[in-house]
C-alpha cells in the first residue's frame, strides 16, 4: 500500500455523517435479521453490512462481524474491476480469492446513482453466511483438500439487472445447495437489505445535498487513517516479533507457524508475515482479504477515541504476507477454516507483538478460535460458533462465555434450536475455570452439549486444543479446548478438526478455550 496524504474535513461534519452512514448500515442489518429465512443468519446475526464510496473505498460500516467487514472492500473492488453497473442492478460473490472470505459467507453488492452519472456514487453491501453452500460436506465447513470440494464458488455476477433478478442465476444457485428454500430466503433478504441501504442513501442526498454528503462521507477514512497514524507515532522504535501456531490443518499436518514483525516508523508501520508456514492441504488457509481484514481489526484495537470504523484502518499500514502462505494463500488452496481460525491466531500473533511495544496496554490471548460446529441431516443444516474466555489485561479481569475478536455473532437461542432441528440442548454452561490464572485471571470458556435426535453428521472445526491462549507478564495460559461424543458404547474424545456420524441419542460435548492471565499471581 502506498502512503497517503490524509486529510479530514470539517470536524463536525465528519462526526455528523459518521453517525448517519453507520446508522444506514444498521438499519440494513436489522432489515436483513428481520427478512432471514435461517436460524444462522435471523438469530445468530452471522451477517455484516457496510457503505461505500464509488470507488470501492468503505466509508461506514454496521457494528457486525470483523472478519466480514475487513475483507468485503476487496469483494467490492472484485465487482467494480468485473461488472457494469446500472441502476437497479446487484451483484453476488462469493469468491476467496476475490475479495470472499469463505464459500458460506455470500456478498451481495448494489451500486447507489444520485446524481444521473455512468458510475455509481455509493454503493452498498452485505455478507451473510449461508448454513449450506453445497460442496461434499452438509453445511460446506468439512475438512477438504481444495476450494472445489468445499462448495459452489461464485466469481463476481448479476443477481439482478437493472430491478430484474436474473433467474438463471437464481436456478443455479438453487440447484448446488442443501435446503433450497431457506438459501434463496436468505438471499432475497440480502437484497431487500441492501434496497434499504440505497433508499437511505437517496434520502440523504435529498436532505444534504449529494456534494455535501460525498464530500463528508469521502472524509471519513481520511479521518480514521489519521487517528491511526497519530497512535503510531507513539510507538517505540524497533522491530516487535511474535510467533504463534495453529493446531494442525485438520488433515494430520501441524503445527503450523504463524510468524509477524512489526516495524514502526513515525507515522506508518511494516507489518511482515515473513516465516509463517506454507499454505496447508487442509481448510485452514487464509486467502490475502482474511488476513487485511485481521490486521486492521488488531491496529483498531489500538484507537482509544471513538473513530469511525472504516477502510482508512489499513492506509497508514504496509503488509507483507508472502504469496503462498498460510496468510496468502493461492488457488485452488481449501479455505473454509482459515476465515474462522487462522483469522484469529494472525489477531493473536499482531497482538503478542504490540504487546511487546506497549505492554501495559494490550490483553492476553482471548480463546483464539471461532470453536465452528455444523450438525447435518435429512432435511436441515445447522451452523454455529461458540464463544469461548476473554485474554485479561493490565487492569482487569478477562470476560467469560464470549465472542472475541473477529467473531461477533449471537448464540442460537435453545428454543430456536431445537424447533427448527431434530436436536436436544442438554447442557449450556460455563466452563468454570478454564481461564489462566495470574493476577487477573482470564475469561472462562463454554460448555455446550448437544443430543442427537436423528442420525446426523457432526463436524468440529476449531483450535487451541493442543495450546491454549497465552497469558502476559507472568499470567498463565487458558485451559485448551475439548470435544467428547457419548453413545451407548461410552465415550471418545474427538480431534480439534474432525467430522463424525452421530445416532440417535448419541450426546457431543464442546467445551471452549479459556482466556490467557496478566501478571504474576500473587502467594
Amino acid at each position: 500500500m502506498a502512503a497517503r496524504n490524509d486529510s479530514t474535513a470539517d470536524p463536525v461534519a465528519v462526526a455528523l455523517f459518521a453517525e448517519l452512514l453507520a446508522a444506514v448500515a444498521e438499519e440494513m442489518g436489522a432489515a436483513l435479521q428481520r427478512a432471514a429465512f435461517s436460524p444462522n443468519v435471523k438469530e445468530r446475526r452471522d451477517y455484516s453490512c457496510a457503505v461505500f464510496l464509488g470507488d470501492g473505498t468503505m466509508c461506514a460500516q454496521a457494528a457486525h462481524i470483523p472478519v466480514h467487514l475487513g475483507a468485503t472492500p476487496l469483494s467490492v473492488a472484485a465487482v467494480l474491476a468485473d461488472c457494469r453497473l446500472e441502476p437497479g442492478d446487484e451483484v453476488v460473490v462469493n469468491d476467496p480469492f476475490r475479495g470472499g472470505t469463505h464459500l458460506p459467507d455470500v456478498t451481495v453488492v448494489r451500486p447507489v446513482f444520485l446524481g444521473g452519472g455512468e458510475r455509481p456514487d455509493f454503493l452498498v453491501a452485505n455478507r451473510a453466511h449461508h448454513a449450506d453452500i453445497g460442496g461434499a460436506s452438509p453445511g460446506s465447513m468439512g475438512l477438504q483438500a481444495d476450494v472445489h470440494g468445499e462448495g459452489f464458488r461464485i466469481p463476481p455476477v448479476h443477481l439482478s439487472r437493472r430491478g430484474t433478478p436474473v433467474e438463471d442465476f437464481r436456478r443455479l444457485f438453487r440447484a448446488q445447495v442443501r435446503q433450497p428454500d431457506e438459501r434463496e430466503g436468505d438471499l432475497r433478504a440480502q437484497s431487500a437489505a441492501n434496497l434499504v441501504g440505497a433508499r437511505r442513501l437517496e434520502e440523504l442526498a435529498a436532505e444534504h445535498g449529494l456534494e455535501r454528503l460525498a464530500a463528508a462521507a469521502a472524509g471519513l477514512p481520511a479521518s480514521t487513517a489519521l487517528a491511526l497514524r497519530r497512535e503510531l507515532r507513539t510507538l517505540p522504535r524497533g522491530v516487535f516479533r511474535f510467533r504463534d501456531e495453529l493446531d494442525d490443518d485438520g488433515l494430520g499436518n501441524g503445527p503450523l507457524p504463524i510468524a509477524v514483525s512489526l516495524a514502526p516508523r513515525g507515522d506508518r508501520v511494516t507489518v511482515d508475515f515473513a516465516g509463517t508456514a506454507r499454505q496447508a492441504a487442509g481448510p485452514v488457509n487464509a486467502n490475502l482479504a482474511v488476513t487485511l481484514a485481521a490486521v486492521g481489526y488488531a491496529f483498531r484495537c489500538l484507537l482509544r477515541d471513538d473513530v469511525p470504523a472504516n477502510g482508512g484502518i489499513l492506509r497508514p499500514i504496509t503488509l507483507r504476507a508472502p504469496e503462498g502462505s498460510l496468510v496468502h494463500a493461492l488457488p485452488p488452496a481449501a479455505v473454509a477454516a482459515g476465515n474462522v481460525e487462522t483469522s484469529q491466531r494472525i489477531v493473536d500473533v499482531v497482538l503478542g507483538a504490540l504487546a511487546k511495544a506497549l505492554p501495559a496496554r494490550v490483553p492476553a490471548a482471548s480463546a483464539g478460535t471461532m470453536t465452528n460446529l455444523t450438525l447435518g441431516g435429512e432435511g436441515f443444516t445447522y451452523y454455529e460458533t461458540i464463544g469461548g474466555g476473554a485474554g485479561a489485561s493490565a487492569d482487569r479481569a478477562g470476560a467469560s462465555a464470549l465472542q472475541t475478536h473477529m467473531t461477533n455473532t449471537r448464540n442460537t437461542p435453545i428454543e430456536m434450536l431445537e424447533r427448527d432441528a431434530p436436536l436436544r440442548v442438554v447442557r449450556y454452561a460455563v466452563r468454570r475455570r478454564s481461564g489462566g490464572g495470574g493476577a487477573r485471571r482470564g475469561g472462562d470458556g463454554i460448555v455446550r452439549s448437544i443430543e442427537a435426535r436423528a442420525p446426523l453428521v457432526a463436524t468440529v472445526v476449531a483450535d487451541r486444543h493442543r495450546r491454549g491462549p497465552y497469558g502476559l507478564a507472568g499470567g498463565a495460559s487458558g485451559r485448551t479446548g475439548r470435544t467428547t461424543v457419548a453413545t451407548s458404547n461410552g465415550r471418545r474424545d474427538l480431534a480439534g478438526k474432525e467430522s463424525t456420524r452421530l445416532e440417535v441419542g448419541d450426546v457431543l460435548t464442546v467445551e471452549t478455550p479459556g482466556g490467557g492471565g496478566h501478571g504474576r499471581a500473587r502467594r
